[in-house]
């Protein structure tokens, strides 16, 4: 199971990795080198952020509310289908 992180810490990491990624050749190198800095794993950071840039508009893909609108949806069938 997935590891849950308070709000405020995932916000932080998304705020400050944008202001960072110039200083590396990739966001894979960035995420390396700053996570362990805000107490995250580099996989996680390197996650959050590609999904901040889908939900910005700045990458393509569903945004977080399309996803959590997805997984509701998905539930709703699971339950239906179990009768």
């Amino acid at each position: 199971m997935p590891k849950q992180y308070p709000k405020e810490q995932r916000d932080r990491a998304v705020r400050i990795l944008p202001d960072r990624l110039d200083d590396y050749p990739s966001m894979y190198a960035a995420c390396n080198a700053i996570a362990p800095k805000l107490g995250i794993g580099p996989e996680t950071l390197r996650r959050w952020g590609l999904q901040a840039q889908v939900d910005s508009g700045l990458r393509g893909g569903p945004t977080s509310d399309e996803l959590m609108e997805i997984t509701k949806l998905k539930n709703r069938v699971r339950d239906r289908g179990s009768c």
